[in-house]
């Protein structure tokens, strides 16, 4: 596997801008009409990508499935009937991904069956992304990497032994572009539980780009994961949380993803090359000067006076000889007069 690849036209990886996913989901509510705004509001938000899901209720759920709480908080009808009625159909799929490229922005979608595979690689999307319930799921992701597509693997509730056997499975197939994102399959998700430092445990197991998959609300832990070095994040968002749906609630509305994609550049952009090298060019040409301090006649002294400690103080700007060449200050004899504030320099002893 590599360390960096590139996704559509963005490269992904150490030192590369993040990879910021816009993940609608099934916030479309099955209105192609507002899936389409759900692409404008990604593409205004600046994201790189918008991503849907790609799945069937009869094929995600059997009809023996008890029930999932998280669920029944939204109806009480069984699982596979509920995800039916949430799904994307699937014909839209070439309609959003045109719809996407127009708007210059990348177009893709998480599968959870065999064929969803084969249509997102039908109409040539740049990516596949495995949802973190589908890690254990090593025939989808042979099916998957089979596709030679990067891939991304979210890693929710998994062991590095199950992410390992998922690296491996993919690897067989012929997959040699994978990420893998750090997640907590809660939803909401409490930040208590996020363990954003496993993202560094599995960059340095895997040697390949880690990223993170965010269910929390808000913006303020993707945003710190972009400080810590996330090549990838995705976050849920919607045009309105209190639309009906299972996914609307934790999501970002259009402005709040906006602030992450901005709060996420700037984190990146203030990580700087981690080399400590003194002032840079900005601050030299303001403050370095202004605000450092020099040696200061700390009353009004004759020429000839040898400078003992109690006649120097500190006092800004830095343009005489610094603080802390006092020492070799005292015990000279000084050259010229000096009235109480006047700045010493070399040339004066």
């Amino acid at each position: 596997m590599n360390d960096r690849f590139v996704i559509g036209e963005h490269p992904v990886g150490p030192g590369e801008p993040v990879y910021v996913i816009a993940e609608a989901g099934s916030n479309h509510n099955r209105d192609l009409d507002l899936a389409k705004q759900l692409i404008d509001a990604a593409v205004e938000a600046g994201a790189d990508a918008v991503k849907f899901q790609t799945y069937s209720g009869n094929r995600i759920y059997s009809r023996r499935t008890p029930p999932i709480s998280s669920l029944q908080a939204v109806s009480d009808r069984p699982a596979a009937e509920l995800m039916e009625e949430i799904s994307l159909p699937r014909d839209w799929q070439p309609l959003l991904a045109a719809y996407a490229q127009e708007h210059e922005i990348d177009f893709f979608s998480t599968p959870f069956d065999h064929d969803a595979v084969d249509e997102l690689d039908a109409i040539g999307v740049p990516a596949i992304k495995i949802a973190s319930f589908e890690i254990g799921d090593l025939p989808l992701i042979r099916r998957a990497a089979a596709t030679k597509r990067p891939l991304i693997i979210s890693t929710g509730m998994a062991t590095l032994g199950e992410i390992e056997e998922a690296i491996e499975a993919a690897a067989q197939a012929g997959a040699d572009r994978l990420a893998l994102l750090q997640c907590t399959s809660m939803y909401p998700a409490p930040a208590r539980l996020i363990n954003l430092g496993a993202m560094a445990t599995m960059r340095r197991a895997f040697q390949v780009p880690v990223g993170f998959s965010d269910h929390t609300t808000g913006t303020a832990v993707a945003i710190a994961a972009a400080a810590l070095g996330a090549a990838i994040i995705e976050k849920h968002f919607t045009l309105d949380r209190s639309l009906p749906g299972p996914d609307h609630a934790f999501s970002l509305e259009p402005d709040e993803l906006r602030e992450l994609v901005q709060g996420v550049r700037e984190a990146q952009a203030a990580l700087g090359d981690g080399r400590k090298s003194g002032p840079t060019p900005e601050e030299r040409e303001d403050l370095y000067v202004v605000a450092r301090r020099s040696l200061v006649a700390a009353r009004s002294l004759p020429a000839g006076t040898t400078l003992e400690r109690d006649m120097l103080t500190t006092k800004r700007p830095g343009l005489g000889i610094a603080p802390r060449e006092l020492e070799r200050v005292l015990g000279r004899r000084l050259k010229v007069a000096l009235d109480e504030d006047d700045i010493l320099k070399w040339d004066m002893v």
